[in-house]
């Protein structure tokens, strides 16, 4: 593989940093590309040049942000107005990174493009076997089943984001650190001298603080009642779009509380609360995925029994898929009860450490 060329996209943190040290170690013709999303970072640009120069790999800029404003920017704000809790991160993986990028990153002739996501990327769950079939791949040309699987540090895992990959993009990508503890990638760039930035990055890349600040600026009010579920008004929210189910931040009724979001119906304006975090409402055993992506070029045969999680962080739980008789999807059953199931959030699909797809929440009630 000496002679094959990766784009490694460069943001100048310690992650992406440490992969292009690491596959240029491994004797890959590397170069770093970073992109401009339109909401410029200047430090973290001239950190990503700084690297490449130490690193002695080219460095290359390409603007994107006409793309990431319409695929992800603008997606995150139409979904909050159409009462969907969006995950941008999802959005911007499956477009941005790895649909636009990776289209400019062959522009230059690479064979793959590699990030600092964390999650390990394998033909096979045991790695003797995995080494066993890469060999027979490319002894006998045997078209290869990409696989990908939690990384080795559990606590930075990014596979819940990456559900919407195909076989075809996964041939031509690469996961450096997944395979390593977050603490090692540290000691190796401290080790390198490698002048990245000090700072994490955050979840979000476009939002500078809290994400109702960002939606306040891009949506207007539209002001109704605050009503427990027995109809009682008890104060006025600004708009739907800033709660989310299960959320107790910014209800701000004066004399009471806590107070959780039960139930935002639209068609009246009103935000239903409840005043128990564990409250019955909050509560569903099933739902439904829409827009579902199977890793493999095969969707499993149904009914499917795996573990799923229904929003970063979540600990996963076990469940059975079904085919949605009533539209397109599929139905999701818990073999628990899950609070605060989301509606346009992500769900994603485990078989134990391997990510097997996921698609978007969708509650059914209408």
């Amino acid at each position: 593989m000496k002679n094959k060329k990766v784009a490694v996209a460069v943001s100048g943190g310690v992650d992406s940093s440490v992969s292009a040290k690491l596959l240029k170690d491994q004797g890959y013709d590397v170069i770093g590309i970073y992109m401009h999303l339109g909401f410029e970072n200047e430090s973290a640009e001239k950190a990503a040049k700084n690297v490449c120069d130490k690193l002695g790999i080219k460095f290359i800029v390409e603007d994107i942000s006409e793309s990431f404003k319409r695929e992800v920017i603008d997606y995150f704000v139409d979904s909050y107005k159409k009462g969907l809790t969006p995950n941008p991160c999802v959005k911007c993986n499956k477009a941005i990174k790895f649909g636009t990028l990776l289209e400019m990153a062959k522009k230059h002739g690479v064979d793959f493009l590699a990030t600092g996501h964390y999650l390990q990327k394998r033909y096979s769950k045991y790695y003797i076997i995995h080494l066993l079939y890469k060999y027979l791949v490319q002894y006998f040309n045997i078209k290869k089943e990409h696989k990908l699987f939690i990384s080795k540090d559990s606590l930075k895992d990014q596979t819940y984001f990456l559900y919407n990959l195909n076989q075809e993009i996964l041939d031509k990508i690469m996961f450096p650190v997944g395979s390593f503890k977050k603490s090692k990638i540290k000691k190796i760039a401290e080790k390198a001298n490698l002048p990245t930035l000090k700072q994490e990055s955050q979840d979000i890349c476009f939002l500078s603080g809290d994400h109702n600040i960002f939606l306040k600026e891009h949506l207007e009010d539209n002001p109704g009642p605050i009503k427990k579920l027995n109809g009682e008004e008890i104060g006025q929210h600004n708009g739907l779009y800033f709660y989310t189910i299960g959320q107790r931040r910014g209800i701000d009724i004066g004399g009471s509380g806590p107070y959780y979001v039960a139930k935002l119906d639209y068609k009246s304006n009103t935000l239903y609360v409840v005043n128990s975090w564990n409250h019955e409402i909050l509560y569903r055993k099933e739902l439904i995925a829409k827009e579902v992506n199977f890793l493999k070029d095969k969707a499993p045969s149904l009914p499917y029994n795996c573990q799923a999680v229904i929003r970063y962080g979540h600990a996963p739980v076990g469940c059975n898929i079904f085919k949605d008789e009533k539209g397109d999807g599929y139905m999701v059953i818990f073999k628990e009860k899950q609070r605060a199931v989301t509606l346009g959030q992500s769900i994603a699909f485990y078989q134990g450490r391997e990510l097997v797809g996921g698609g978007i929440i969708d509650l059914d009630e209408n």
